[in-house]
């Protein structure tokens, strides 16, 4: 569910809840208690611990009573929109099963607003509640009648060094997170002040490292949710949370994998997720960007996905488009970020997904890109041209969705060898964008063809998905990417390209991870993952909800695979926060954020001839 609605579907129902006092639980059945009887004089209401109105788990064991506690304030949210309230803890029960705060609602116990500040030792009279946390949350409450300030007083604060088997005992409570806690995802950081975040490291898509439904795969998800732990600045719908509040500036340079090193607040838990409610700045250690890599080989192939490079009408008018850049501003600022990339990454090739599918004239958005690739130089680049009949009618294609793969290469370095080719059909164009392979040889040196496929897969969003199609562990259309897959390997058993050649090399974004059905079939095919076979230590380019995994492969003929020499991600894009991308208020010059997965490189070596029983004969190179 989007943020904007998780957020209003939390708090308005929760505001409804004190506006009427929350004499009732918001879902829950009216008081016992007829308004008619008097109430019970203090005399014959004994006073509760905390721990027993919290219970040990679910809904509270005393709901809809009147009861009376005692307790320190130890945070005042009450002038925080979304919060509106204090949280009061008390010295325990002595049951290390229940929680020994809750959270008191003062939206309408103005009269009591002065009483209930940090610090101040409390004697509350009221009713218990259970609130609207947002997101499934239930949240129990003690809503005031009669506030009495017994002076101050003082609570110990609950140290956390590794994260509990169980948050909920710990829920309303003053805590200190003393590990360093991994930066998961700052996504949420510009809207809401919230990051999320991890003990252990980083949290990994279940998918990537496991079979989707396997046990495997269950227990890393059961693993993601036992470490992960939202930071909050305790305010809701702030646009400019690092002008006001307790986030430190520095905050704006946060990255995924960066490390919270200390953390304190109230352990909350609304929007289906436990969140440290943050009291003081927490101490952050930003992860510093990291350089392009560079790997060995005399032949480089990159790939990545442009997000939706779309050109308007070539001209500079014709904003906003469907897709993309919103004016001709933020298509400058795109362009000059796409060609940071290609220069530092330096291929020979580079295969694209998420081009406008607007044909291949002047006005097109790849011969938009390759005029700036060659206005900024090194080297000379051309695009394959992969446009038929159909496609010069309609000035699109191949296929008609609105974005398409596409082939980009420097012509001082190598050349096509042959004419390009697509698969249409099936899946592909309605579904999964159509694929396009090309061969090409260097200028100088081995002369045997690299074939180059470009592809995009159906995504995971769940519009129109039905049957076989609906969600099943792997996101929405993983049956349609399954048969993207096979037919793309029986396909290129055929040769497509005429070249003769048996060194080939998938890539793209497959929108699937590691352990998904496409990625096994195609090795079942034959195609090995690059990744593994360079030895690449836990790679991924892409971070979702905090997880990081691989929508994006290079897959190899075995033959191929014998002639890698590397294979890297650039971590410049999926650990960055979205503010940093063209269309963001944290963009700066150079290729941070110009899309939102990392691009890949791989390097081979095309100066010696690769035998079939792996002996090797060094060729030359050329002058």
């Amino acid at each position: 569910m989007p943020n904007s609605h998780r957020r209003s579907a939390g708090t308005a129902p929760l505001l409804a809840c004190v506006l009427v006092l929350a004499l009732v639980a918001c879902d829950g059945p009216p008081a016992t208690q007829d308004a008619s009887q008097p109430r019970p004089s203090d005399a014959s209401l004994p006073e509760s611990l905390i721990g027993e109105l919290q219970g040990e788990r679910g809904r509270s064991p005393m709901l809809d009573r009147e009861v009376i506690v005692k307790g320190v304030v130890t945070a005042d949210f009450s002038d925080h929109e979304g919060l509106g309230g204090v949280y009061l803890q008390d010295s325990g029960d002595g049951d290390p099963g229940t929680s020994d705060a809750i959270f008191v609602p003062v939206a309408t116990a103005a009269s009591f607003r002065d009483a209930m500040r940090q610090g101040a030792r409390l004697r509350i009279r009221g009713r218990v509640a259970e609130l609207d946390g947002g997101g499934g949350v239930r949240l129990t409450a003690l809503v005031p009648d009669e506030v009495e300030q017994l002076g101050l007083g003082e609570v110990g604060i609950t140290e956390l060094r590794t994260p509990p088997v169980d948050w909920e005992p710990f829920e309303g409570m003053w805590v200190r997170i003393d590990a360093p806690l991994t930066v998961g995802s700052v996504a949420d950081l510009g809207r809401y002040g919230e990051v999320l975040a991890s003990f252990d490291g980083r949290m990994w898509q279940p998918a990537e490292r496991a079979e989707p439904g396997s046990d495997a795969a269950r227990a890393i998800a059961a693993d993601n949710a036992r470490r992960r732990l939202v930071l909050d600045d305790g305010r809701s719908g702030d646009d400019h949370p690092l002008d006001s509040g307790v986030w430190p500036k520095a905050t704006a340079l946060l990255r995924s994998g960066s490390l919270v090193e200390s953390a304190e607040g109230i352990l909350d838990h609304r929007h289906g997720s436990f969140r440290l409610q943050l009291t003081v700045p927490p101490v952050l250690v930003p992860q510093a960007r990291p350089a392009a890599p560079r790997v060995a080989g005399s032949l480089r192939v990159a790939s990545f996905n442009l997000e939706n490079l779309f050109n308007g009408d070539g001209k500079g008018g014709g904003f906003p488009t469907p897709r993309g850049a919103r004016d001709p501003r933020q298509l400058e600022v795109q362009l000059a970020k796409l060609v940071g990339t290609v220069q530092a990454l330096d291929p020979d090739i580079a295969a694209l997904m998420e081009l406008e599918n607007d044909g291949y004239g002047p006005t097109s958005s790849i011969a938009t890109l390759v005029d700036a690739l060659n206005r900024a130089g090194p080297g000379e680049w051309r695009f394959v041209d992969a446009c038929d009949r159909t496609c010069r009618r309609s000035g699109k294609g191949p296929g008609d969705d609105e974005i398409r793969v596409g082939l980009v290469y420097r012509s001082d370095r190598v050349r096509p060898a042959g004419k390009p080719a697509t698969l249409a059909g099936g899946p592909f164009g309605p579904r999964s964008r159509v694929p396009l392979a090309q061969a090409f040889t260097p200028l100088s040196g081995d002369q045997t063809p690299l074939v180059v496929v470009a592809n995009h897969l159906k995504s995971k969003g769940c519009g129109e998905a039905e049957g076989a199609n609906r969600d099943n562990g792997a996101g929405c259309w993983n049956a349609a990417r399954s048969d993207s897959a096979r037919r793309l390997a029986t396909w290129l058993e055929t040769d497509p390209t005429r070249s003769g050649s048996d060194l080939a090399v998938i890539v793209g974004d497959m929108n699937a991870y590691a352990g998904e059905e496409p990625l096994r079939i195609l090795q079942a095919a034959g195609w090995q993952d690059a990744f593994a076979v360079a030895g690449a230590v836990a790679p991924y380019s892409y971070v979702y909800k905090g997880e990081a995994g691989r929508l994006d492969h290079a897959l190899l003929s075995p033959a191929l695979a014998a002639r890698l020499r590397g294979a890297a991600e650039w971590h410049s894009n999926a650990d960055e926060p979205r503010e940093a991308g063209y269309a963001g208020r944290l963009h700066d010059a150079g290729p941070w954020r110009s899309s939102d997965h990392d691009p890949l490189l791989l390097g081979f070596d095309w100066t010696v001839s690769v035998a079939p029983d792996g002996e090797t004969t060094a060729l030359s190179t050329g002058n």
